[in-house]
């Protein structure tokens, strides 16, 4: 943590995420890629933060470091003050089950368990008693609107509807942080928007922090801060509250 407090002595234990100085490089036979060059970034406990960059710019490596589904090459990434590059197996896989929810496009639910047995199932892993996992779940599937879908599987369920049990089981560990990985990219207008506005309320109530990898506006709209990724650097950060985002442009992009 020292060298994190020497390059911003004014950060805290209000910060749910830090990286700092994280490099990430692939080799593919002579050529070496680097898809991180040095990112440096904190998020504050609670926000809720969009990860915005075009294919290539190292957004995409960036998020699985914070998620601890791949270790940079240099770096350190720490989630509530560990730091989660240096854990051996058995410790990360503790920590992305107890301090972090994970998001995906595709929904990744499991096709022949209920909406309740899904969102049961981290909290399972987590030893979490079978009466209290089961309670839990079914307090945070009436949160998501899905109170009288608990005993359906996917298969019974639309799209929309199966997002839901994604996000309800990505808060069931009362995590610190959620990773939404492109949440809204397969669904349709009316439905990504209904998603983002559940996100966002989980978001307020429960005042997890919130990353968001994404290219929809409508999420933007939501965030508190973006965080533009290019050439593999953080190119900047910007408030939500200074941007102009309207459907199809963002003021500002120009930078």
């Amino acid at each position: 943590m020292s060298l994190l407090r020497q390059l911003n002595p004014d950060l805290t234990v209000e910060n749910t995420v830090m990286v700092v100085n994280v490099k990430k490089q692939y080799v593919m036979g002579d050529t070496t890629i680097h898809a991180l060059r040095g990112v440096t970034m904190a998020v504050k406990r609670g926000t809720y933060i969009s990860i915005l960059g075009p294919s290539g710019s190292g957004k995409s490596t960036l998020f699985n470091m914070i998620g601890g589904l791949d270790r940079p090459t240099s770096g350190e990434v720490f989630i509530d003050e560990v730091d989660i590059a240096q854990l051996d197996p058995y410790e990360l896989a503790w920590m992305r089950c107890r301090k972090i929810g994970y998001i995906f496009q595709s929904y990744n639910i499991l096709p022949t368990l209920t909406a309740l047995e899904n969102v049961m199932l981290p909290m399972i892993f987590a030893d979490v008693p079978q009466e209290e996992a089961q309670d839990r779940a079914k307090e945070i599937l009436d949160t998501v609107e899905l109170g009288n879908r608990v005993f359906h599987t996917p298969a019974e369920m639309s799209g929309g509807q199966q997002q839901r049990v994604a996000i309800a089981r990505a808060f069931a560990n009362r995590p610190a942080i959620v990773l939404a990985d492109e949440p809204t990219a397969n669904l349709d207008l009316k439905t990504g928007k209904q998603i983002i506005g559940i996100l966002r309320d989980m978001n307020l109530r429960f005042g997890v922090t919130v990353i968001s990898a994404t290219h929809d506006h409508k999420m933007l709209d939501v965030s508190d801060q973006i965080a533009w990724v290019a050439d593999g650097q953080i190119d900047r950060i910007e408030e939500r509250k200074d941007l102009n985002i309207k459907v199809g442009t963002i003021a500002g992009d120009e930078h």
